[in-house]
């Protein structure tokens, strides 16, 4: 098993938040490097085609468990430019600044409430970090609160954490309540081709109403 194959396990093997973001903080210098080396983390590029289907360039965009701007990189490169960051790591949240990206980066937890307004998004990102031992179901809740009627919201989930992590239920709940609709999902993928094959993402539309 390689190093970062073993700093993977450390993190998520972590027993509550406030563990989890010391382990982060302390991976966040060897993260994207880890993820491109020994990984072949493709989940940022996926995402970002999706969300591009859907929503202007000139869009506000909250990148919701930023860690190291991964995917803020890969949204300016398709023209957004009006991106926030949050995440729960401020060593993560120091990488991410290094890129230079975003015009906030704010430091909070998904799964409690977050400091934003009503409706301030157009679009909300959040690629790779809803899943066991991060973010929950109960995530999306604020999630929503947070974008605009007729705005976006796009992310990643592994189809098993779909079924047995709260996340069919939550996700319904929200459809059935008339808060989001569901406009696409993608075929399962493997995202992690290099060091977890095995494994598979779909990345989720829903359009806010």
């Amino acid at each position: 098993m390689s190093d970062a194959e073993n700093r993977v396990q450390w993190v998520y093997s972590s027993p509550d938040n406030e563990e989890l973001r010391r382990r982060y903080d302390v991976w966040a210098r060897e993260y994207d490097g880890d993820l491109e080396r020994d990984f072949g983390w493709q989940g940022p590029s996926l995402a970002v085609d999706y969300l591009a289907r859907h929503v202007a360039s000139t869009a506000a965009i909250l990148d919701a468990g930023a860690g190291t701007g991964l995917v803020g990189v890969e949204l300016q490169k398709r023209g957004y430019e009006n991106l926030v960051g949050m995440d729960m790591s401020e060593g993560m949240l120091d990488e991410a600044r290094k890129k230079r990206v975003y015009r906030q980066l704010d430091q909070m937890i998904l799964g409690e409430p977050l400091a934003y307004r009503d409706g301030e998004f157009d679009a909300v990102i959040s690629v790779g970090v809803l899943t066991l031992g991060h973010a929950p179901a109960s995530s999306l809740d604020e999630l929503v609160r947070i974008t605009r009627a007729g705005g976006y919201i796009v992310f990643s989930l592994r189809p098993d954490i779909y079924m047995e992590g709260g996340f069919i239920q939550k996700q319904t709940s929200l459809e059935d309540s008339g808060a989001w609709k569901l406009v696409e999902v993608s075929p399962k993928v493997k995202i992690l081709p290099k060091g977890e094959p095995e494994v598979e993402h779909q990345v989720w539309v829903y359009e806010v109403i």
